[in-house]
């Protein structure tokens, strides 16, 4: 067996044999990019010999997870930081946020790179709290981003979802955050497939009765608004609130089921980019923004079509384990070299699943080094009683 071929399970448990081919190469921008925002939200590198289980909290190896954003920031991608991508809600507590958020925005002073930084109400505890309380909370979050030059991210927060009883109820609370807000700031509404405990987030289940709920936060604080973050993996949905959104206020696309058609746009509008995806495919988005840039619309749908199956099954159901897929392929690829998250997270997805990641992530050649990427792809099969001979 050649040292590319890998023999991995299929779904009916029988087993088969997948040689991999050669990457694609993308070049690094020379420039700045243009023609979109394209954030890739960044995920953290946990600390292999530390304790990450459920109940031990976060333990990040710092230099690693600063390296990948260095990464990110080389292909002229901005870095959309603490953000869910990065476990936020889900095994990144508070105090280890607050201190990746430093970290970070004090790299990004360091290489002039671009950043924006979640902004949430985690560092209350678990449970109803008044709405005065949720309001401090996230002013806490944003003092804190915009005090080291960082642009603050309004993500939606699980504390105002459990106590708000209608839309009045998000709009006094957004309307106070963003007008505390000194620059501008990006309004992300992340769906429940995401968290399930959002549902029904700005005032009813209703997706349409949400969205007028939404846009009117939006209007009403237009001038504080950068731009909205729409997760919803509903490209329709994102296009239809893109052309009702006030003149000035960008559309981050946050579909990473349908990004390519979103960031395209229609002729008359386009999305940027804010997208978990990213992190995930990060020399082909950065090619393809320098597409756009070069007026090559056709180059753009070239190097973003053969990315499309790989991000739609690592963002397949349960949704919210996507990031167990993104920490895969940066373990691939060799941006970090163990397979091991926060929260003990590397469990969430399985050997099926992280086998056929490889095989998209193979087609769309995306492995820079295919002969490490079945090394370790052969390691995680083996612990799985995969013999590989």
């Amino acid at each position: 067996m050649s040292s590319r071929t890998v023999t991995i399970p299929l779904e009916d448990g029988s087993l088969t044999r997948h040689s991999l081919g050669e990457p694609i190469h993308f070049d690094r921008p020379t420039a700045p990019l243009t023609s979109r925002r394209a954030f890739a939200a960044a995920h953290v590198v946990a600390n292999p010999l530390a304790e990450n289980t459920p109940s031990s909290g976060a333990n990040v190896d710092w230099e690693a997870t600063l390296a990948f954003r260095r990464h990110l920031w080389s292909w002229g991608l901005p870095v959309a930081e603490a953000m869910d991508t990065a476990q936020r809600g889900m095994g990144l507590d508070w105090p280890t946020t607050r201190e990746l958020i430093v970290r970070s925005l004090n790299e990004a002073s360091e290489v002039g790179g671009d950043i924006a930084c979640g902004a949430n109400t985690d560092q209350l505890p678990p449970g109803t709290a008044a709405t005065e309380r949720i309001v401090a909370a996230y002013h806490e979050q944003i003092d804190l981003i915009e005090s080291h030059g960082g642009q603050p991210v309004v993500m939606a927060s699980r504390h105002l979802a459990e106590v708000a009883t209608g839309p009045d109820d998000y709009q006094k609370a957004y309307s106070e955050v963003l007008g505390q807000v000194s620059g501008t700031a990006i309004v992300h509404w992340l769906g429940d497939m995401f968290d399930p405990a959002l549902a029904g987030y700005w005032g009813s289940p209703d997706l349409d009765e949400a969205s007028d709920s939404f846009i009117t936060v939006i209007t009403d604080n237009a001038a504080k608004v950068d731009g909205v973050k729409i997760s919803l993996l509903a490209k329709e949905r994102e296009i239809e609130l893109r052309r009702r959104l006030p003149e000035g206020v960008r559309m981050y696309t946050g579909d990473d089921f349908d990004y390519p058609t979103t960031i395209k746009g229609d002729g008359d509008r386009h999305s940027d980019a804010f997208l978990g995806a990213f992190d995930l495919i990060t020399p082909a988005a950065s090619a393809a923004i320098q597409a756009l840039d070069n007026d090559d619309v056709d180059r753009f749908d070239e190097i973003l079509a053969p990315t499309v199956p790989l991000s739609r099954h690592v963002f397949s159901r349960p949704t919210y384990y996507y990031k167990t897929g993104i920490v895969f392929m940066a373990y691939l690829c060799g941006h970090q070299d163990h397979f091991r998250m926060v929260n003990g997270l590397e469990s969430a997805r399985s050997i099926v699943h992280l086998a056929q990641q490889l095989v998209l992530a193979d087609r769309a050649g995306l492995l820079p080094d295919p002969d490490l990427a079945a090394h370790r792809m052969r390691l995680v099969l083996e612990l799985a009683g995969i013999t590989q001979s």
